[in-house]
């Protein structure tokens, strides 16, 4: 199917999707980029019909006309939100906005035979914190004892059982900051003695902090991992706090970590993921995290090259994931 597209559904300034668009614009595939919420509100049209033949349609855009039936893969990046949460709307912008998140993402979500990298809905399931901990013990991790809870009861005990204790949300959330930018809730300690009854508001994540000396990022995609070890020159538990202050190279990567990531990529169904791990002076990988649409354009130029090439190849395949 040489002449089948692959949809990159993301917006503009994605410098991580840039990376494999171009790869892929090397190879003399022929992609089409899509942020739906800003081109299909500035010009671009997409029709979907469900009929015998199964779902068939049409996308056109500035440039495109392509047919939906045909599409070879979708890249999932990081596509523009339907609507401004800070912002009040009236009643028929807010069933504009809704008909339009359910509307087109079912619709790109629904492409027959496309590989879908990741599918959003398979992301979705794999973003839950507690699923990620306990999915991530099932397949040989090793992982730190975690607590997830909105009793102060239980979180004080367990800082005091822990001595040395971090909290993070149990989801990543921007929140608006007085001077109009987004402010982020980077992970942090906590003492017993700073815990107070707010906990009682939403579930929270505490985790024993593990005594790291650098931490590890691993993209796989499929069966191919790199691995990079980031040394971080600054005083905060957080890597990506200041990245002007972190070192990143590459590392291998241990067989049974290798076995494991491949593992917890199929528990979930993704194709792709971004693993997080703490490395101690025993050499032991912490599992922390998996995010499955996650960075990697910030490592080492010759890694990010090789992600980039993956990813491109495993697109422009365009065999589904089991």
């Amino acid at each position: 199917m040489p002449d089948a597209p692959v949809l990159v559904i993301t917006a503009l300034g994605d410098v991580t999707a840039d990376l494999v668009l171009r790869e892929l614009y090397d190879r003399g595939v022929p992609v089409v980029r899509l942020d739906p919420a800003v081109d299909l509100r500035g010009g671009a049209r997409m029709s979907a019909r469900v009929g015998a033949d199964g779902l068939t349609g049409i996308l056109a855009t500035s440039t495109r006309r392509i047919d939906l039936a045909a599409v070879r893969s979708v890249y999932w990046r990081r596509p523009t939100p339907y609507g401004d949460s800070q912002r009040t709307v009236t009643a028929e912008q807010r069933f504009g906005i809704e008909q339009s998140r359910a509307g087109y993402t079912g619709i790109l979500t629904t492409l027959p035979g496309a590989l879908h990298l990741n599918h959003p809905l398979r992301n979705r399931a794999a973003e839950h914190k507690t699923s990620q901990l306990a999915t991530a013990v099932h397949v040989g991790f090793t992982v730190p004892d975690s607590l997830v809870t909105n009793s102060l009861e239980e979180a004080k005990g367990f800082a005091h059982e822990h001595k040395r204790v971090i909290y993070k949300p149990v989801h990543g959330v921007h929140l608006p900051g007085t001077d109009g930018r987004n402010m982020t809730i980077w992970v942090h300690t906590v003492e017993a003695d700073e815990l107070g009854p707010s906990i009682a508001l939403c579930p929270h994540l505490f985790q024993a902090c593990v005594p790291k000396t650098a931490d590890i990022r691993v993209a796989a995609v499929g069966d191919e991992l790199f691995a990079t070890r980031i040394d971080n020159e600054g005083d905060h538990l957080d890597w990506r706090r200041d990245q002007r202050h972190i070192k990143c190279s590459p590392i291998a990567v241990p067989d049974a970590v290798r076995t494991a990531v491949r593992s917890y990529l199929h528990a979930f169904g993704l194709t792709f993921g971004a693993f997080d791990f703490a490395l101690d002076a025993d050499g032991r990988w912490w599992f922390l995290e998996c995010n499955p649409n996650g960075q990697w354009a910030f490592v080492d130029d010759a890694t990010s090259r090789a992600i980039a090439r993956t990813l491109a190849d495993t697109l422009r395949k365009g065999t589904p994931h089991d």
